[in-house]
C-alpha cells in the first residue's frame, strides 16, 4: 500500500501544479483582455479622428486620380506581360 500511497501523493502533486497553472493562465488571459479592450478603444477614438484622404478632395480630382491610377496600374500590367 506504501506504493499506492507514493502513487497518490505524486498524482496530488502534479494536480496541484496544473490548478495553479491554470488559474496563472486564466488571469494572464483576463489581462489581455483587459488591454485588448483599451487598444480596440484606443484604435477607435483614433480612427475617428482621421479624416479619410478622399473626403477632403473634390470629386473631379477624385475621378483624375482614379484615371492616373488605372493608367499605371495598366502600363505595369503592359510592361509585365511583355
Amino acid at each position: 500500500m506504501a506504493i499506492d500511497d507514493v502513487k497518490w501523493d505524486v498524482f496530488k502533486n502534479l494536480l496541484g501544479q496544473i490548478r495553479t497553472k491554470v488559474s496563472m493562465l486564466n488571469k494572464q488571459n483576463k489581462e489581455l483582455k483587459r488591454e485588448n479592450l483599451k487598444l480596440k478603444n484606443k484604435l477607435e477614438e483614433i480612427q475617428k479622428e482621421q479624416s479619410d484622404i478622399f473626403s477632403e478632395i473634390s470629386e473631379s480630382d477624385r475621378i483624375a486620380m482614379r484615371h492616373q491610377v488605372s493608367s499605371l496600374i495598366d502600363k505595369i500590367n503592359n510592361h509585365i506581360g511583355d
